[in-house]
């Protein structure tokens, strides 16, 4: 095949590039409308002075590129808002292993102080009560346990145990 016989590629629409003031009427329209009307094709074809179909494109092609750009920022934020879920799961994981302490600790408390009951009780026949006198504000403070020999019946209600661990009074609870 010689070149002569060839037919050489030539447009069907002599296709110009767009100017920045077309691309920005072309933009202030697309942020008004994401879908392109027909009247509005031909209007925004006319004002510009090229082809419909070089308008259809545009539009079609940034709405490709918008999509793009919202998946990415949509991406961003669940990945933001992922991040912010995992770092508030380690907190809590970390408040429960204190929490699990504490709870291991009023646990040896109780049962130290059962066994001192049953072991006064059955040479004493009196119990020691442990009582709790808290210093400081609800914030925090310090705690001091003291003994005192009672009756069996008063015995340390659980609650007012955990004031005593976490440095409250407990007539400040609602």
């Amino acid at each position: 095949m010689d070149f002569q016989s060839q037919k050489l590629y030539v447009p069907k629409h002599n296709k110009k590039r767009l100017n920045q003031d077309q691309v920005r009427l072309l933009e202030r329209s697309f942020n008004a409308n994401k879908k392109l009307e027909p009247e509005l094709k031909l209007h925004l074809a006319n004002q510009l002075g090229v082809p419909t179909r070089q308008v259809a494109i545009w539009y079609q092609n940034k709405r490709a590129r918008w999509k793009t750009q919202s998946l990415e920022l949509d991406y961003n934020t669940l990945q933001l808002r992922l991040e912010n879920a995992l770092s508030e799961k380690r907190r809590l994981e970390k408040d429960v292993k204190y929490l699990h302490a504490e709870l291991r600790k009023a646990q040896e408390m109780m049962f130290a102080m059962n066994n001192q009951r049953e072991n006064n009780h059955q040479y004493q026949h009196q119990l020691p009560f442990v009582s709790c006198n808290s210093t400081g504000s609800s914030e925090g403070g310090s705690s001091s346990f003291h003994e005192d020999n009672v009756h069996d019946h008063e015995v340390l209600q659980i609650d007012e145990l955990y004031a005593c661990l976490i440095g409250v009074d407990r007539s400040t609870w609602s």
